[in-house]
């Protein structure tokens, strides 16, 4: 599939956040489309980070769009109930499909399927797994971004690798180019802007990591500081 020409978009700032941890994410579990919910983590995680990006938003000025998968669903409500927004769901914004991975963990997809993971750890296409080509994914969020309302700004609650390619086609990052930038981390997000008729992303990976004794970073927001956030080394659904 070869990507058209990028249309304009009705928000000029994106903030692509993804889910709060499940289960699956914490024992390196291939999500994809299925819908496993949030753990206790990934509550929490989400219920941290709201009031952080809140605090940098204008709730008229704001939309709140998410995946319909309950993981992304409840971690983007955490933040429209602060903003007193509408959350909009759109299966649009979903997982990259997995095919015939998704359900499996890293090493039942290394043992079952050892040519297909080594592209994948490779970055290289898979072939025969079924699920969707990379480009299809980007292609369906960015539509799914042009049906939404003119506001300042979009935090569009997604995942993993529907992130990871939504970037990459906003900057307009061929398949030779596939992961320069490293996985989202649960909960954590990325900013994206129009400055001069192209996108730019200003900040890649935040999140509001805690101190080890269980207190949050205190940060000009009030509450928290927003800290580089690496995905776990077994987080499948991270770099699909």
């Amino acid at each position: 599939m070869t990507a058209g020409p990028l249309p304009d978009l009705p928000v000029p700032r994106l903030l692509l956040w993804r889910h709060g941890r499940t289960e699956w994410n914490a024992a390196g579990r291939f999500q994809g489309q299925l819908d496993p919910p949030l753990d206790a983590t990934g509550r929490r995680q989400a219920a941290e980070a709201a009031p952080y990006l809140a605090a940098g938003l204008v709730p008229e000025d704001t939309v709140v769009a998410s995946s319909d998968l309950s993981r992304a669903a409840e971690t983007a409500g955490t933040l429209a109930g602060l903003l007193g927004v509408p959350l909009r769901l759109d299966e649009r914004l979903r997982e990259h499909g997995m095919g015939s991975w998704e359900g499996l963990t890293r090493a039942e997809v290394a043992d079952r399927f050892p040519e297909q993971y080594a592209d994948w750890t490779a970055g290289r296409p898979v072939r025969g797994r079924g699920g969707e080509e990379p480009a299809a994914v980007s292609e369906r969020v960015i539509e799914a971004l042009a049906d939404l309302p003119p506001a300042g700004v979009a935090v569009v609650v997604t995942h993993g690798g529907t992130a990871g390619r939504l970037i990459e086609r906003l900057l307009d990052l061929g398949s030779d180019h596939r992961r320069v930038f490293g996985p989202l981390a649960n909960c954590a997000w990325s900013e994206l802007v129009v400055q001069g008729g192209r996108w730019r992303l200003l900040r890649h990976n935040v999140g509001v990591q805690p101190r080890p004794e269980g207190r949050l970073r205190e940060g000009s927001a009030g509450s928290t500081t927003p800290e580089d956030a690496p995905p776990p080394a077994q987080d499948a659904d991270a770099v699909p």
